[in-house]
């Protein structure tokens, strides 16, 4: 397992009595799930999702939450707690995980929603909520226009904000929108407020970042076992209540291409194939996001070049950083 030489090292101490976090982080099917178990029942951990589908209980096959047997071998926190319809945005997410922190004596947050992690350590803008009827101003914005004319539309009120989303993102372009409808400011400006960062923390953060054909291999082998695990009877059991198409928990990556298949549109062969193809662009995307986003200073960091598939593969180097970093008392 390759690592990165110089982020090596717990890291420096932020107070004197500044508690223990780590962080486990990276693409999806990188094995954030598999190494996180490891150093929680290696250190009596707790393991706080922060993988924003998994919040959602409905999906347990199809965002490959940690099996009820993992659940049983180590503490779990903010997996499947949500239902579809509540919605799942880093707001929420930081909220309830500051309140997990709370129960907790060794946090260890697991995800791949770069902008999750971020949002609790780095803190978050206070925006104020926009109330219903800009929500549904802007969601009829969408449903009558698409979500390129909302982009130009947005641009013309707030470029600052269209020019960090793309035309064919309707979920942010309509949160976007009903910020600026509800609030006279777009998301930019109220990001741009000062936030209050997390403190009485030492971070221990491991990136795990391994190589493209590696991903692909894996996610491909993952799909094809979540079918085998009952992947599609999942999704149609929420495909049978004809959920309003707008929820953001449909968008988990698999079960836009299952539904397609359900409704007679395309092959089972063929929904695999995309939804494959679509969870392996949005690695790429993580895979950026997590490589130019700091998380934590270069000496708290430590990049593995790998997918951590099975515990042979937990070093003794690897144990020595936790040791290290857990009981480093500045």
């Amino acid at each position: 397992m390759e690592t990165s030489p110089k982020a090596i090292g717990p890291g420096s101490t932020s107070a004197p009595n500044a508690r223990p976090m780590i962080v486990i982080a990276g693409p999806t099917a990188s094995g954030k799930s598999a190494l996180a178990l490891q150093v929680a029942t290696r250190f009596g951990g707790t393991i706080i999702n922060a993988d924003a589908m998994q919040c959602y209980a409905d999906w347990r096959i199809i965002t490959a939450r940690p099996s009820a047997a993992d659940e049983a071998a180590a503490p779990h926190a903010l997996y499947g707690v949500r239902a579809l319809d509540q919605p799942v945005d880093a707001a929420w997410w930081r909220a309830a995980a500051l309140r997990v922190l709370e129960t907790v004596s060794l946090p260890i947050l697991c995800g791949g929603t770069g902008m999750y992690l971020s949002a609790l350590i780095n803190g978050i803008s206070a925006i104020p909520d926009p109330r219903s009827a800009a929500r549904a101003e802007a969601r009829a914005l969408l449903d009558r226009h698409g979500p390129a004319w909302l982009h130009d539309w947005l641009t013309a009120r707030d470029p600052a904000t269209a020019s960090r989303l793309r035309p064919s993102d309707p979920q942010r372009l309509t949160r976007a929108a009903e910020v600026w409808l509800g609030t006279g400011h777009g998301l930019a400006h109220w990001h741009a407020l000062p936030r209050a960062r997390l403190i009485g923390y030492r971070l221990g953060v491991v990136l795990l970042d391994p190589p493209r054909d590696e991903l692909r291999g894996a996610i491909t082998a993952r799909f094809a076992a979540m079918l085998d695990a009952g992947a599609l009877d999942e999704v149609q059991r929420v495909h049978a209540r004809n959920p309003d198409p707008a929820l953001p928990g449909l968008r988990a990556h698999g079960v836009p291409e299952l539904r397609a298949h359900l409704a007679g549109e395309i092959t089972l062969a063929a929904a695999a194939d995309r939804a494959i193809a679509a969870t392996l662009a949005y690695t790429k995307r993580q895979g950026t996001w997590f490589r130019h986003q700091r998380l934590a200073d270069a000496d708290a960091t430590q990049m593995i070049h790998a997918r951590f598939s099975h515990a042979t593969q937990y070093s003794e180097s690897l144990d020595c950083y936790f040791i290290s970093f857990i009981n480093d008392n500045g």
